[in-house]
């Protein structure tokens, strides 16, 4: 995209307004409209699919939104941080939180939202932006190797402001008040939201919140004492490790220490982040690179044990069914992606294991 572009792309963002949709489309003049046009179509082009790559989620989670007094359940809206420092919210989610009937089905030339944004009560107060942005989402790869589109998550808040500003102004339809009630919900359930996260930001108080959580994850997942040893990895664990590396199958027998590191990268790192740094601190290494006991005897018998089986056993169907290390890998990556990143395997370079 050239700078000049950019530029007009730059402006057509802005808030839902009384500015917004007609009223401004009608002010501007014949040159402005085709550079707007112009910047917006460079801006598809430039993240239509084999142009540029697609962006990945590296971080996923769930926004709960207070819904205020009367009994009303909070809403639940998936959000994800793409690895370009994104943060986003999916469609569907959108939609969904919204409450609008059916979705978008991109093939049948379908966009509820779109639909929604053109009607003739709401358009005129939904700026130039705001509706580019609606009718253009963005593809992103997200957690386990699916597919989504999505917007940026500020998109929401100027979505919700548009509606209520339609509300106000009496032009929504019977059928689309109830759409209002959940923006208003929203907006309400952001500010509260908002003025905690403020309070905690200037006060010091996010930092020492965050060890909180943390202090809980590991409340639940390290035990309090030493557990006896007993067996926990299956055999079917080492053998089909050895046997995807191309070592001899006896596993007590070839580059234990190494062993211990794949064991971190495959399952200790693959449990709620933190798990492992704890491990290592409760039982730190004593001689010879070794430990005096094992990792999981320190995990809980409830919560870390019952984890741990179910990862082995996931880890253990993906083994038998993978051709060779690499691809093993690569496919536990999407399934359970790591906390952790203290031992990162060289794949480009299986032969130096």
């Amino acid at each position: 995209m050239t700078e000049q572009a950019k530029d007009a792309a730059k402006k057509l963002g802005g808030r839902g307004g009384k500015k917004g949709g007609r009223a401004r489309a009608a002010a501007l003049s014949t040159e402005r409209r085709r550079e707007i046009a112009q910047a917006a179509a460079e801006a598809r082009w430039a993240k239509s699919p084999g142009t540029e790559r697609t962006p990945r989620a590296t971080h996923e989670g769930e926004l709960h939104i207070p819904a205020g007094g009367n009994g009303a359940e909070e809403l639940v809206i998936p959000c994800f941080v793409l690895d370009d420092g994104r943060r986003v919210l999916s469609r569907a989610g959108m939609i969904s939180t919204l409450g609008m009937k059916g979705g978008s089905n991109p093939k049948q030339g379908y966009d509820r939202l779109t639909n929604f944004s053109r009607g003739k009560g709401i358009s005129p107060h939904i700026s130039e932006g705001l509706a580019a942005l609606i009718q253009s989402p963005f593809q992103f790869r997200i957690p386990g190797g699916g597919m989504a589109f999505g917007f940026e998550a500020a998109a929401l808040v100027d979505l919700c402001d548009a509606i209520l500003e339609a509300r106000a102004a009496g032009v929504l339809q019977t059928q689309q008040q109830h759409i209002a009630r959940q923006a208003e919900v929203l907006v309400r359930g952001f500010s509260r939201v908002g003025i905690v996260a403020l309070v905690d930001e200037a006060t010091g108080y996010e930092a020492e919140r965050r060890r909180g959580e943390l202090h809980k994850i590991l409340e639940a997942y390290i035990a309090k004492e030493l557990l006896p040893w007993a067996k926990r990895f299956p055999d079917e664990f080492y053998t089909e490790m050895f046997r995807l590396l191309g070592w001899k199958s006896d596993p007590g027998s070839q580059k234990p220490v190494l062993v211990g590191k794949l064991t971190n990268n495959l399952v200790y790192e693959r449990l709620p982040e933190g798990v492992l740094d704890e491990l290592k601190r409760k039982n730190p290494v004593v001689k010879d690179g070794r430990r005096r006991h094992k990792h999981h005897q320190f995990l809980s018998v409830d919560i870390g044990h019952e984890h741990l089986g179910k990862h082995l056993a996931v880890v253990c169907a993906l083994m038998r069914i993978s051709p060779d290390f690499k691809t093993f890998v690569r496919q536990l990556d999407r399934a359970v992606p790591r906390y952790g990143k203290n031992y990162e395997l060289p794949l480009d370079d299986l032969s130096s294991l």
